[in-house]
């Protein structure tokens, strides 16, 4: 009998909690093969999104031949507005608080390269070694993509399909009534990617805010489980959580990005729906709103579908799929 070969991904991300929990879902999910990481400004300057994405490696182990990159450490046209004050002050929880009962280090320091290659060319290597069905998974703001439009577009045109955690259609954002994090922090970009022609499937809060666990479920996670994984989960989700309690008075954490890398696994977690999305780049009020066109209008006096959404999601089966690849290892 014939098995399917993984899906062969690209993680590009800003780690980021959210990023680090996507990263071990797709490091631990046999359905995937990450192949290449690239990074981000974002949640953190990118150059702390690359120690985190070490950080990360550390705990999960680096695949064979893993390709890793460093992208934008600037939005397009923006100042950097990072999440520090959600993600902690080196965005995975403000880790080197944590000690060992000797006083060693719960989660030592990493070493990053002196030098990495930037983002598109970390893409483009990869393409060179797995000239087919190559999927983009990104997990932060799409400065580079964007970029890579302009730099290399042939090369990002061979994407079998772009899965991008972002935006809101019809609910408010969360960094403003109107934006999803991602897409405020660089809106031109996206608007750039959304109007390229790329295949598209976005994530957007809509599903995201669905998949969540709260803290009880998260200490009891750690009590039932030493592995290192459930351990992070729990070491690194604190500060979020403290976050969440005060600001919307329970201690919650949403799986966005998650969600993104379990899209690619089970595609069939998510229904998507065809529509036309544009991003508000001006608005003094709006600024990074993912406009779709969704009017009860005849279909031929709208404007085409440039990308698919996610607008509903089986929230009970992703939850359980998460936990049980985290759990495993």
């Amino acid at each position: 009998m014939k098995t399917e070969r993984p899906t062969r991904v690209i993680l590009d991300t800003d780690p980021g909690v959210d990023d680090a929990l996507a990263l071990l879902l797709a490091l631990y999910s046999p359905e995937l093969e990450v192949v290449g990481v690239t990074t981000v400004c974002g949640n953190v300057p990118v150059e702390q999104a690359t120690r985190n994405l070490f950080r990360v490696l550390k705990l999960a182990g680096t695949p064979q031949n893993l390709l890793i990159g460093q992208g934008a450490s600037r939005p397009l046209s923006e100042p950097l507005q990072t999440a520090t004050h959600v993600h902690g002050a080196d965005g995975l929880g403000e880790l080197d608080r944590l000690r060992n009962e000797d006083g060693s280090l719960s989660y030592p320091n990493v070493e990053v390269p002196a030098e990495l290659p930037p983002a598109q060319e970390v893409w483009a290597q990869c393409h060179q070694r797995y000239p087919e069905d190559l999927t983009l998974i990104t997990l932060g703001p799409l400065t580079n993509l964007a970029r890579a439009l302009d730099s290399n577009p042939d090369i990002i045109r061979k994407f079998r399909n772009v899965i991008s955690m972002g935006g809101a259609v019809a609910v408010p954002g969360n960094v403003t009534a109107a934006a999803e994090f991602n897409i405020f922090v660089d809106p031109h970009a996206a608007q750039q990617v959304f109007a390229s022609g790329l295949p598209m499937t976005l994530v957007p809060l809509d599903v995201t805010t669905q998949v969540v666990l709260n803290r009880e479920r998260i200490l009891a996670l750690a009590a039932q489980h030493a592995n290192p994984a459930i351990q992070f989960l729990r070491d690194a989700t604190g500060h979020a959580l403290n976050f969440s309690e005060k600001v919307e008075g329970q201690a919650i954490l949403p799986l966005h990005d998650p969600l993104a890398v379990g899209v690619a696994i089970d595609p069939t977690l998510v229904d998507l729906t065809p529509l036309h999305v544009q991003v508000e780049t001006e608005g003094r009020l709006t600024k990074g709103m993912t406009l779709a066109d969704r009017r009860t209008i005849r279909e031929s006096l709208k404007p085409s579908s440039n990308l698919k959404a996610a607008l509903s999601v089986d929230a009970p089966r992703f939850l359980t799929l998460f936990q049980d690849r985290l759990c495993r290892k």
